[in-house]
């Protein structure tokens, strides 16, 4: 073993970065680029895929300047999860990749859910159906445009596609692969769900199952050439990034058992399950069970948008002061504001966040589900309504652990909004427990190389990658504040009941939004 870098990849919906660590973790150098997307008015979500891969080949050409390309010792390769990247028979795009967002398929879900099979489904792989995932987006495309799937070779994700052009191979991971198409206890693909899905005659699309911290590729001549990084160099296929991110923030810890969660533009809530038979599957059928390096699996429920919800209501204010001449941005108003959510009245205003166009999927999947401020009174001001968004924030994640089980006995903290005091408190009150943010600002990035360096042999398994990466930057715990937590046990009353109670009024409001259209 040579070299003395590790280099992670992390291709996510907002940021595409490459991150340089030494070998204890300490990151080096970083290099990002903006990542955009194209919203349709047919409710597509698109990602130009040959400027995904010029963009990443940009920043790994950066690190590498910046450290010396003789020092790296592998690469591993994350990014943003779900979607579909069809491909055809010489590797090039055949469309611009579906991203996670889109949510033309909420009648392909409403279809799966219904159907026969959707037992089957949900007993093999682990995880809900909804309309990020490939399989409901595959299904859409065989009754819409069925031409496309003709011109396709392979069916893709972001991060695979990024190994296709770093090292030639088609492959999926263990997490992707597995839970849309496969049986989370094999973690291979499984013909009696394809069968299920009514995809059966789309199976030669899918690429084979790679584990990135058991195999790794060489670089690629033209790869080297693109990113100055030497050709032949190891690179592994890391699992998708909420799993990289957990794994970078020390949810693989047997001897805790933690929590997990990722508040960014999503909200991840996950817990650590040490090997198939400790998995329990929910009765309604929701939530992802992904594999962990070695025998272990994180459980999780995803809300569709965390910090998208402040983004939103961020916004509003914003183009209110723009329409009286007076120019402030997201962050101009971010600075103060926890200290007036902190004094606002918990309570003058319920909040439901589900602002994501694709509707919800976790802890329940609905593709009609919308945000939704409730119980307001004329005494409700603007930090009232900001409070009542970050309160949204935190009983979703309490809603997310509920249907997991019971709540881990530590929690920790990674995305956007672990920045954030006030949310952490906030948290740490909803969940009644302790919640510790992990100083690796990228998390995601780090996972990957944990999976690399697993690969290479410089790490024994994930558990020793855990103790030497994560435990030295978990921070103290933010401990629950009791008042508080009294205050979160009266507000999840009234956030379950009156999410409950939507369920028709979100579904008449999808006919509305269809019929004005």
């Amino acid at each position: 073993m040579s070299g003395d870098v590790l280099i992670g990849v992390d291709a996510g919906t907002s940021v595409i970065k490459a991150v340089a660590f030494d070998l204890n973790g300490r990151q080096l150098e970083a290099a990002s680029r903006r990542n955009s997307y194209e919203t349709r008015p047919d409710g597509g979500v698109v990602q130009n895929m040959k400027r995904t891969w010029t963009d990443t080949v940009d920043v790994l050409r950066e690190v590498t300047e910046a450290v010396g390309a003789d020092r790296v010792l592998a690469l591993g390769i994350t990014g943003q999860g779900d979607g579909t990247w069809l491909i055809d028979a010489d590797g090039e795009p055949i469309h611009d990749g579906w991203l996670w967002l889109d949510a033309r398929s909420a009648q392909e879900v409403a279809d799966i859910t219904a159907s026969h099979g959707i037992d089957t489904i949900y007993r093999n792989t682990g995880a809900g159906v909804n309309v990020c995932q490939m399989r409901s987006q595959l299904l859409w495309m065989t009754r819409n445009t069925p031409d496309l799937l003709e011109q396709a070779a392979t069916a893709l994700h972001c991060k695979d596609w990024l190994y296709l052009g770093l090292t030639g191979v088609r492959a999926s991971d263990p997490t992707e692969g597995v839970f849309t198409f496969g049986d989370f206890r094999s973690r291979e693909y499984s013909d009696d769900v394809l069968d299920a899905l009514g995809l059966s005659h789309l199976r030669h699309l899918l690429p084979p199952i790679l584990d990135g911290s058991v195999d790794a590729h060489g670089l690629t001549r033209a790869a080297a050439a693109a990113t100055g990084l030497p050709e032949g160099l190891p690179v592994s296929l890391g699992y998708v990034d909420v799993i990289c991110t957990a794994l970078g923030a020390g949810l693989h810890d047997a001897d805790a058992m933690p929590g997990f969660s990722v508040l960014g533009s999503t909200g991840m809530h996950m817990r650590f399950a040490p090997d198939a038979d400790a998995v329990s599957l929910n009765e309604d059928r929701s939530g992802y069970t992904m594999a962990l390096p070695g025998k272990a699996y994180g459980q999780m429920q995803t809300n569709m948008a965390a910090t998208l919800n402040i983004d939103w209501i961020l916004d509003v204010a914003t183009e209110l002061l723009a329409s009286e001449g007076v120019a402030r941005n997201r962050t101009d108003l971010l600075a103060g504001l926890d200290e007036k959510v902190l004094a606002a009245q918990p309570g003058a205003a319920l909040f439901h966040p589900y602002i994501s166009s694709a509707g919800e999927r976790g802890p329940f999947a609905n593709p009609a589900a919308r945000a939704s401020l409730t119980g307001l009174d004329q005494g409700c001001g603007w930090f009232d309504l900001v409070r009542a968004v970050y309160d949204g924030l935190v009983l979703a994640a309490r809603d997310c652990y509920t249907a997991l089980g019971e709540i881990p006995l530590e929690i920790r903290l990674s995305g956007g909004a672990a920045r954030s005091d006030t949310l952490v408190q906030l948290l740490a009150a909803a969940l009644n427990r302790p919640v510790r943010t992990v100083a690796q600002p990228e998390a995601g990035a780090a996972g990957a190389v944990i999976i690399a360096g697993i690969a290479q042999g410089y790490f024994v398994d994930a558990a020793d990658a855990t103790r030497r990466w994560v435990h030295p930057v978990l921070q103290d715990p933010q401990l629950p504040d009791s008042q508080l937590v009294d205050t979160y046990d009266t507000l999840f009353a009234s956030y379950l009941a009156t999410r409950e109670a939507m369920q028709p009024v979100w579904d008449a409001q999808s006919t509305m939004r269809r019929v004005l259209r």
